[in-house]
């Protein structure tokens, strides 16, 4: 069966360009020129996943996003023409999974929307991550190298997990620092470079190049699982 997609932006190029390289990967495409009919599209259609611009006439993006929030859990990858770095970590912290800028690289794209849905689809169905020499049972809190076991601290494994439940996905470095170490220290990014340093050191990530524990330069990590 083919997987459904929502594309909610303003542009009608945009709009005809996607559906055209989403269609010819096998994706059903349902288009939406504001956010109001976004949010009825997501609401009737219960897609697969959404690329969601966030200059929207009506309604700006951010807040289409948070409205979905609210009842789903599709994934969301936010495309548009802000590339600050705030607009991004707003867009991220509101439960975006991916955000790309305008203009874009089509195959670039189609990757990202590869990753997130064999993410998305295979969620639910295994708690059990494998690449490389590397192994994550999320069931059992077990990280283990080469078959053996990897001792980690439990804000380590915290931090670790997080990021392997949403593979090639970007979580912020405030969002985190609330979820692990609370609230009250969302500004104390230090603790969190410490932590990733170690865990590149015990999972044999090279901090000059890592392969897998990933920095979005001023935003956040992710855990890659493809190159």
């Amino acid at each position: 069966m083919a997987t459904k997609i929502v594309v909610i932006d303003d542009e009608k190029q945009i709009r005809r360009m996607l559906k055209i390289a989403l269609s010819s990967a096998g994706h059903e495409v349902t288009e939406a020129e504001n956010g109001t009919d976004g949010l009825s599209c997501v609401a009737r259609q219960q897609p697969d996943l959404v690329i969601l611009d966030l200059g929207l006439p009506d309604i700006d993006g951010k807040q289409v996003l948070k409205e979905i929030r609210e009842w789903s859990p599709v994934p969301v990858i936010v495309l548009s023409v802000r590339n600050q770095d705030q607009e991004k970590i707003i867009a991220l912290d509101y439960g975006a999974q991916d955000y790309v800028t305008k203009p874009f690289s089509v195959e670039e794209l189609l990757a990202r929307v590869r990753a997130n849905l064999r993410d998305h689809l295979q969620a639910d169905t295994s708690p059990l991550l494998e690449i490389d020499d590397l192994s994550f049972d999320l069931s059992r809190r077990i990280v283990k190298k080469s078959g053996q076991p990897v001792e980690l601290t439990p804000k380590e494994y915290a931090v670790i997990s997080r990021l392997v439940k949403q593979p090639n996905c970007v979580v912020t470095q405030s969002q985190m620092l609330s979820e692990i170490w609370g609230p009250s220290h969302k500004e104390d990014t230090h603790y969190l470079r410490i932590v990733i340093s170690h865990l590149r050191q015990k999972l044999g990530d090279d901090p000059t190049e890592p392969k897998y524990l990933r920095t979005e330069a001023g935003i956040g990590y992710r855990f890659c699982v493809e190159g």
